[in-house]
Formats: structure tokens, C-alpha cells, sequence
């Protein structure tokens, strides 16, 4: 797969290259009932944040879409930021995991 053949990102909207670190996030969480819902694909460093940022009842409850997830201050903030970076770049979230 070539650069321009990668598929993008849905919430900070760069490329995923194939060599980047990368995962599936459940849009509603599997303990909240999206079990065999709707994924997508990520940067693991987006997908981390996300984690980071929100409880699995918040992500159920408000943040169940990429344009919610990019709506949110600490996103906002994650997204101005990672935009600056190369698309294979990763890094350990800033803030430790949210209950569940």
C-alpha cells in the first residue's frame, strides 16, 4: 500500500501508513452494548487519547462519532497538536486510562 493508497484517520484526518501503530475503536464501547457495532480504523496514538480523554459511559452516552470526538476541548487541543507530526508518529498518552 502506497501513501496515497492509506486509509485516513477519521479523527485526527491524516494518513495511516501501513508501518504506523494503529487499531480499531468501537464508536460505542463493547461493555455498553457495541459489540458487532460500528468501528473504525485509528492511529493507536488517536485511539489512546480517546481512552484517555472519556469513561466508556461518556463514549456511549456523547462521544459515540468522529465529529463528536473532534468537537471536545482535550481533542481539539490532541488533534491541533498530532496534526504537527509525522503520520507514523507515536507517543504514550499524557493521561492514564478512564474508568470504565
Amino acid at each position: 500500500m502506497t501513501d496515497e493508497n492509506a486509509p485516513i484517520c477519521p479523527l485526527c484526518l491524516r494518513p495511516i501508513p501501513r508501518e504506523a501503530r494503529q487499531s480499531l475503536h468501537h464508536l460505542v464501547p463493547k461493555l455498553k452494548g457495541g459489540k458487532g457495532g460500528p468501528t473504525v480504523l485509528l492511529h493507536q496514538i488517536c485511539h489512546n487519547e480517546i481512552h484517555a480523554s472519556f469513561t466508556e459511559a461518556e463514549l456511549a452516552r456523547e462521544f459515540n462519532t468522529p465529529e463528536a470526538l473532534r468537537a471536545h476541548p482535550r481533542m481539539e487541543r490532541f488533534l491541533k497538536w498530532v496534526a504537527k507530526r509525522p503520520p507514523s508518529f507515536h507517543a504514550r498518552s499524557s493521561g492514564g486510562r478512564r474508568k470504565r
